[in-house]
């Protein structure tokens, strides 16, 4: 197998590719202030096996499950739906793995009813979702869609008969193409567009949605999208930019949505991995540090704190960034809970002086000693633990887990189960590492595995299946996975069980 091309969101730092050319792509490093894990840091900190299932979540801790609209909801061209970015991408011959679209995906614009009572029999507590931006604006500017306005009304009111609390993500990656048109991210100009959007939505659904995501995996969007141009639009060498016009557009969005609903609860979800120095060297331990501040810190300090972090500030390659006067208050986003997506970590080195500026001086190997799931992914529970902590001790506010998952290819068997222990497993072992989190003193509030679904996964199209559900693309027939049986149960009892 080749890794270099498993980017569906394993996301490399900017210095990865760019720096080494036999580096593997890494996924967003984690969130670290100063601590990296090294390679023999790898034992648990859960709680013993024995003792997992008689050990209860905090009352009221919110079970949930995760989604995004490109990737499930299909209706490409309904009720005012303009294209967007994915959509052109997709299109596109050999941009997506086996030509696949999202052009029907699982449905779930149609079905989303049927797909709530899954949710509802599973014991679900939290859906997250995301809002196409062309359903609501169809060019990214104007005056909103009242029939996609309509659509995520009736769907926000269903999660709510079913008693699940809506958490909206308002960015998951779906820009209208009309604005990438005029350039994108790399155009200044959407800072004041994206505010205006995330103003119609908040007026829209801020009645009965008061937890709100604003931005789905930034590093993610913006490296491959703009930086090595294997994602959605497919542009290269422009990152930096696009991402500080992601940092200003948070702030702005921020104080928008505040302005909008004033009960609004806003974070962001930031894909965080721990970096593991391939070695003890000064270097490598510095090339780590940058490669979190790069990744993790680049989006949530600029939040916090109104300024880059210090790692990748001590050569900030403003004039590459288009950064201006007054760009740090309009950053600052004082959020109210923070979002973390875990897929695993990464070994982190120094490549040598010949890198320019020394803020991006790292590259990245895709580590393998834990097993493997089935697009390559090593399966590392301990960094859940990790990255949880250092938010926690860094930030002290509530957390909450907004993506967590594994792609393995499990299917029916002649029975009609779907018998996939490993990602029984896969979460078991997570949840264990959760708990330890919790057991030493950080506010985690929420969970929310990844996926319901089996879905479009990005450039991976079809061929990754990561759902609690199966899906036969065919019929859109849904078979619920043992796993889900399992979550199900874990989520009724608010227990680890067996």
């Amino acid at each position: 197998m080749n890794r270099r091309f498993f980017l569906t969101r394993s996301l490399a730092a900017a210095g990865s590719v760019l720096l080494d050319a036999h580096a593997q792509p890494s996924a967003e490093a984690s969130l670290l202030n100063r601590g990296v894990t090294s390679g023999s840091e790898g034992a648990s900190h859960s709680m013993p096996a024995s003792e997992l299932s008689h050990v209860s979540f905090p009352e009221g801790f919110l079970w949930g499950i995760a989604t995004a609209a490109y990737q499930v909801e299909g209706a490409w061209k309904e009720d005012g739906r303009g294209e967007s970015i994915w959509d052109r991408f997709a299109h596109t011959a050999g941009k997506v793995k086996g030509g696949d679209t999202g052009d029907i995906a699982c449905d779930f614009y149609h079905r989303y009813r049927e797909d709530i009572q899954i949710m509802k029999r599973l014991n679900q507590k939290s859906c997250r979702f995301s809002i196409a931006w062309p359903r609501i604006q169809a060019s990214g500017t104007g005056g909103p869609n009242p029939k996609g306005l309509d659509h995520y009304s009736r769907f926000v009111d269903a999660l709510l008969e079913a008693g699940i609390r809506p958490l909206c993500t308002i960015y998951h990656w779906d820009m209208p193409q009309r604005l990438e048109d005029r350039g994108g991210w790399t155009n200044r100009d959407m800072v004041s567009v994206f505010a205006d959007y995330a103003e119609i939505v908040t007026k829209a659904l801020g009645d009965r949605i008061t937890t709100w995501a604003i931005f789905n995996e930034p590093s993610a969007f913006t490296y491959l999208g703009y930086g090595i141009g294997v994602h959605a639009p497919g542009r290269k060498g422009e990152e930096l930019r696009a991402a500080h016009h992601v940092n200003l557009a948070q702030g702005e969005a921020f104080r928008a949505i505040k302005a909008a609903c004033s009960k609004a609860q806003v974070g962001s979800s930031l894909s965080m991995y721990p970096a593991t120095p391939r070695s003890n060297s000064e270097a490598d331990l510095a090339a780590a540090e940058r490669f979190n501040a790069k990744t993790n810190l680049f989006f949530l300090d600029t939040a916090m704190r109104g300024e880059y972090p210090q790692a990748f500030v001590g050569e900030p390659p403003y004039d590459l960034m288009g950064f201006q006067p007054g760009d740090g208050k309009l950053m600052q986003a004082q959020f109210d809970w923070i979002g973390i997506t875990y897929y695993g970590r990464r070994i982190v080195y120094d490549p040598g002086p010949t890198v320019e500026p020394k803020s991006l001086r790292f590259a990245v190997e895709w580590p393998s000693e834990g097993p493997l799931t089935y697009n390559g992914w090593e399966v590392w529970p301990r960094g859940i633990y990790d990255v949880v902590m250092q938010v926690a001790n860094r930030y002290r506010m509530p957390i909450e887990i907004t993506e967590n998952g594994c792609s393995y290819s499990d299917g029916p068997k002649a029975d009609g189960r779907v018998p996939d222990l490993r990602r029984i497993s896969f979460h078991r072992a997570h949840l264990g590492e959760l708990l330890g989190a919790i057991r030493d003193g950080a506010p985690v509030r929420g969970y929310h595995a990844w996926s319901l679904l089996d879905n479009f996964e990005w450039a991976d199209g079809y061929s990754q299946r990561f759902g609690l559900t199966w899906v036969d693309f065919r019929d859109q027939r849904r078979i619920v996975k043992d796993s889900g049986q399992w979550y199900g149960r874990v989520a009724g009892s608010n227990l680890l069980v067996e």
